[in-house]
């Protein structure tokens, strides 16, 4: 034999769970995920913690995809170019001074005369400053910006074929892609 249950019976466990899932909501979820804690419960228990967390992560990750497209912040790309055979290429980036990037560059094989150098913004002189030059198939390093400008390689190709480049950069720039 099943015991029965009444209508009384069922409701009073509906609202003494519903009340156990308010008390629940108030001093847990709330506090833990909301950083909301009108009782001060969440903080006495350490709750408010983990939504400081949260919110500092989901505002990291916000502000790392508005700098990326604003070029203010931690970027991070990869870049293919073609140096074309017989011919030399610049390829650049807008930073402000100070600004930081790490680099890596790799040919498909053939190695490449090179000027990694920068341009000062608003300059109309012509004048630039040279960070490395060599003829290389590789390099891997990091610069910072020593004036706000124009900052890049150029890659100039003295063989008989075309040349694939892969550019691997993270930083504080902006992407200001090939000169022309």
């Amino acid at each position: 034999m099943q015991p029965t249950v009444s209508n009384k019976s069922l409701i009073k466990a509906t609202l003494v769970a519903l009340v156990i899932a308010a008390i629940a909501l108030v001093i847990i979820i709330l506090p833990a995920e909301y950083n909301v804690d009108p009782t001060g419960a969440g903080n006495a228990l350490g709750l408010t913690v983990l939504s400081e967390e949260v919110t500092a992560e989901a505002s990291t990750q916000e502000s790392a995809a508005e700098d990326k497209s604003t070029g203010k912040g931690m970027a991070d790309d990869v870049i293919e170019v073609t140096v074309p055979a017989g011919r030399g290429i610049e390829y650049k980036f807008e930073m402000d001074q100070f600004a930081k990037m790490e680099y890596e560059w790799i040919t498909d094989g053939q190695p490449l005369y090179f000027d990694l150098h920068g341009e000062p913004k608003g300059d109309t002189t012509g004048y630039f400053e040279s960070y490395t030059i060599a003829t290389a198939g590789e390099m891997k390093g990091s610069f910072t910006a020593p004036f706000a400008g124009s900052h890049g390689w150029y890659w100039k190709n003295s063989s008989e074929q075309d040349v694939s480049v892969q550019l691997m950069v993270k930083g504080q720039y902006k992407i200001l892609g090939l000169k022309q």
